[in-house]
């Protein structure tokens, strides 16, 4: 297996993860929705694991969207910003629309270890998005700010309102720019030749392939909430197949594994952090 940038890179977490988004190729970056999940993830081989909002809000009970997961966000974070694989954490608006309240989340995911922060804009008005980009990039500048228009997941997908949104973000510092909800090949090959960022693009089982992505030059690719909603899947379809008197079938990890993982991944934590935790400074 490819060794962790986080052992390996000279120029520090957040530079490695940067450099994934220039490497040969697009950085297939898998979401995950707690500790088991993202544990799961890391030890395919994935240099790096974002978190999926929508699981983490599902997980807890509560909505998406509606910046109601500040605190389990950040809980998440703390339990995970140490392991040795990059994280990325997608914070919904930045639960606020305070910049300088975004800011300082942003501030608090550093401090335990995040390298990336994804931000959407729930098509409110691009200049208070950009805004929280800049306060963002101020009050941590070494944080990945990926950050999302809407357009085309919440909108009826105009070129040109998600050009200027995507202008006004790079202008106010975004390292890289996500327009989920665009399948269409040509429409993203043009995206891609007119940002000077890294574009990011949410994977579709019914859109391009991950080779057909890279051909035209996007650079990040994401599963968003498909492996929580497949996750979900199996296990309808598992509980169904015992209830008709069958044996369900698919790679099932035993308890065992799942406890020693667990158990394994808190004492290196223990060791790694210390009584207080991470202790990143600015």
């Amino acid at each position: 297996m490819t060794a962790h940038p986080k052992q390996t890179s000279p120029t520090g977490d957040v530079s490695a993860f940067a450099e994934l988004h220039h490497a040969d190729e697009p950085l297939l970056l898998p979401n995950a929705w707690d500790c088991a999940s993202a544990r799961a993830l890391a030890g395919q081989g994935f240099l790096a694991v974002a978190t999926t909002s929508l699981g983490v809000a599902a997980a807890a009970g509560l909505p998406d969207g509606e910046a109601a997961t500040r605190e389990e966000t950040l809980r998440l974070a703390f339990a995970l910003g140490s392991e040795p694989w990059l994280l990325s954490v997608d914070a919904e608006g930045g639960f606020s629309e305070d910049p300088d309240e975004v800011a300082e989340f942003a501030r608090e995911l550093y401090a335990v270890g995040v390298v990336g922060i994804n931000l959407e804009d729930g098509l409110g008005p691009a200049d208070r998005h950009a805004a929280k980009i800049a306060a963002v990039k101020e009050a941590v500048p070494g944080l990945f700010v990926n950050a999302r228009t809407d357009t085309h997941w919440l909108g009826d997908g105009d070129a040109t309102d998600t050009f200027a949104r995507l202008d006004a973000y790079q202008q106010a510092g975004a390292d890289g720019v996500f327009v989920p909800g665009l399948t269409d090949l040509r429409q993203i090959t043009t995206l891609v030749r007119h940002v000077h960022t890294p574009l990011n693009v949410l994977y579709s089982p019914d859109g391009p392939s991950v080779p057909h992505l890279a051909e035209v030059g996007v650079r990040r690719i994401s599963l968003g909430s498909l492996l929580y909603r497949r996750a979900l899947g199996a296990a309808l379809e598992a509980v169904a197949e015992i209830r008709a008197g069958r044996t369900p079938t698919g790679p099932t990890p035993s308890y065992k594994e799942l406890a020693r993982q667990m158990s394994s991944a808190a004492l290196s934590q223990s060791r790694r952090t210390g009584p207080s935790g991470p202790t990143r400074t600015f």
